[in-house]
């Protein structure tokens, strides 16, 4: 096991030393459902789904462990907006985003806890920070606890700073608090808020600060000390910062490794979010390109670098998988196993061993199709069925391969796979009829209507071939 990544903790790169030799312990941040899921959401998803990938092959037995928030203020307030119970809407939203991840060939988590599901995990976890020192219960009887900064001299060690630096947050409520800058641990119940979103505790009934569920849970899923802690680079700071805190004060070792995913940003160059309005959401981009382009659009980039979104790159994404699907139908003509799978060349293990360099990954898959058409044509089948081999398994671990299900477009158990290769197939036969019977205004009609629905028809020595 050679794999590198960028500990930003550190901000250098570390070798990966898993705790438990052969498994791997990771904890993703998920998302809070309050809307609709956006690119920059489904980046996220992509990274550490292709994070698993690769330590799955390279031998690895992964626990993936990603959260969902189903309630905090955004929620309250999201469902008071729109008149519906907090968690009516905090379940909508979570089964759109389900259906996202599905749709961009995302594997499920090993475990996908709910923050609301996890509420005695996380006053035991409170009282422990208390009883250390670091924490208290706000004195006008709001039922609030915080955690005390001042008590902690590490707080700030995940991103450098010093806490005399920091400015309170300027949305934070200041009621209860010995310093500005403490955070909540425990939220008091407020007459404006559900009683539904109120759990009793010895210190008032009320609900879970954001950052708390998060240590509560990957301590319940993961155990004190785990390995990769992950999420967007806009989680480091407070998110991830005050989990670190809080965790350590309770004496747990926490998160040996931190590995943050850079922004999807619009056009003009800001950070898609929720909040800025200026989202590109999942429902809206699926209409215009197709979702396995979009992934192969957003993985190849490497994970720590900016990605500007723009409808010409996912095309130019789209056409580049293109090309790499042509090779896989070409060759599995002439391969024993069409179903086989090979081994990554060593070029493209050693890409993604060194902090999951997906860039230079991209070049060995396309290279390695150049070289098995070379091979194609000249009718070498040995090095085209190697090379077939070899792009099959850079595809499954990206995720991509096309003869995944998941790509059909239809629901689970419910693959129209067939149904479409036996319409293509009917046309193609027409047309070749047309041309036989040399009616070439009638085999074009029937080339561009296929055309118009994306296909491309390569008329070979064996018969005409089409692919999306």
């Amino acid at each position: 096991m050679t794999f590198t990544l960028y500990d930003s903790a550190v901000s250098r790169l570390v070798p990966l030393d898993p705790i438990t030799p052969g498994a791997v312990k990771i904890y993703s941040c998920g998302l809070g459902v309050y809307a609709a899921p956006h690119l920059g959401h489904i980046r996220k998803e992509i990274v550490f789904d292709l994070l698993r990938r690769w330590l799955t092959y390279e031998g690895l037995e992964v626990t993936l462990v990603t959260n969902v928030t189903d309630l905090d203020d955004k929620i309250l307030r999201a469902s008071a907006a729109a008149g519906v119970e907090w968690f009516a809407l905090a379940y909508h939203f979570e089964t759109v985003m389900h259906e996202a991840m599905r749709l961009f060939g995302c594997l499920p988590p090993t475990y996908e806890p709910r923050a609301t599901g996890h509420i005695p995990e996380m006053v035991e976890l409170i009282q422990t920070i208390m009883d250390n020192g670091h924490a208290y219960a706000a004195t006008d009887g709001s039922g609030d606890v915080y955690f005390d900064v001042l008590s902690w001299p590490s707080y700030g060690e995940l991103t450098s700073q010093r806490l005399q630096d920091m400015a309170p947050d300027p949305d934070a409520d200041p009621r209860g608090k010995r310093d500005p800058r403490d955070f909540a641990l425990w939220k008091g119940w407020k007459p404006d808020e559900p009683v539904t979103a109120s759990w009793p505790t010895p210190w008032g009934c009320g609900r879970p600060g954001w950052h708390l569920e998060c240590s509560a849970m990957s301590g319940k899923y993961l155990g004190d000390e785990f390995d990769i802690h992950g999420g967007g680079l806009d989680l480091r700071f407070p998110h991830h910062e005050n989990e670190l805190a809080q965790s350590r004060a309770a004496g747990r070792g926490f998160a040996r490794h931190w590995m943050h995913n850079a922004f999807v940003t619009d056009p003009g160059g800001e950070k898609m979010s929720k909040s800025l309005g200026n989202a590109m959401r999942v429902d809206e981009v699926v209409k215009r390109y197709a979702p396995r382009a979009v992934r192969f659009y957003l993985a190849a980039p490497h994970y720590r670098s900016m990605v500007e979104f723009s409808g010409k790159a996912v095309e130019e994404a789209a056409a580049s998988l293109a090309r790499v699907d042509s090779f896989v139908a070409r060759a599995a003509d002439v391969v024993a196993d069409p179903a086989a799978l090979g081994a990554v060349p060593e070029k493209f293990a050693a890409a993604l061993d060194d902090d999951l360099g997906t860039p230079a990954a991209v070049a060995v898959l396309h290279e390695t199709v150049r070289e098995g058409n070379r091979a194609l044509d000249a009718g070498d089948t040995a090095g085209a069925e190697a090379a077939y081999g070899a792009v099959r398994a850079m595809l499954d671990v990206f995720g991509l391969r096309a003869d995944d299900p998941v790509w059909s477009g239809a629901g689970a158990g419910d693959d129209l796979t067939p149904v479409v290769d036996g319409l293509v197939t009917a046309l193609l036969e027409q047309r070749q009829s047309a041309r036989a019977r040399k009616d070439y205004a009638a085999a074009d009609a029937i080339r561009a209507q296929l055309a118009a629905l994306g296909l491309t028809i390569e008329d070979t020595p064996a018969g005409p071939r089409w692919s999306r």
